[in-house]
């Protein structure tokens, strides 16, 4: 996937998007109109700019997720790694402990995961 960066306002937007696709794009209007305050206009503005990013599609006005929210910020955290700890998972992971303590139950489900996506030589 390419780097897809969001601003604040875009991320509401998004997970807005992502909660109710696939949806026609009048009710997303709505939706944005409750929530966000936001005039028609502007809902509109702003899924074109993420649809022209490659986030969602706008066809025959329904609104659908092009990536899923789970892609997209699978895709973030690994861009944050790259870019703060120089692709080092282990160098994350000990910065994070050293400020947060794991509960043995956080352990235990973190040795799950691991042992789960662990790759077989």
């Amino acid at each position: 996937m390419k780097k897809i960066t969001l601003g604040a306002v875009e991320s509401r937007f998004a997970d807005i998007v992502w909660s109710h696709a696939p949806l026609p794009s009048g009710e997303l209007v709505r939706i944005c109109e409750r929530e966000l305050n936001w005039k028609k206009p502007t809902t509109y503005t702003v899924l074109r700019k993420l649809c022209n990013k490659g986030l969602f599609r706008n066809v025959n006005r329904t609104v659908t997720a092009v990536v899923s929210r789970a892609d997209f910020y699978a895709a973030q955290s690994e861009q944050f790694v790259t870019d703060t700890y120089n692709g080092s998972l282990p160098a994350f992971v000990a910065a994070f402990l050293s400020r947060k303590p794991l509960s043995d139950a956080e352990a235990s489900e973190i040795r799950r995961m691991i042992d789960a996506y662990r790759k077989e030589d």
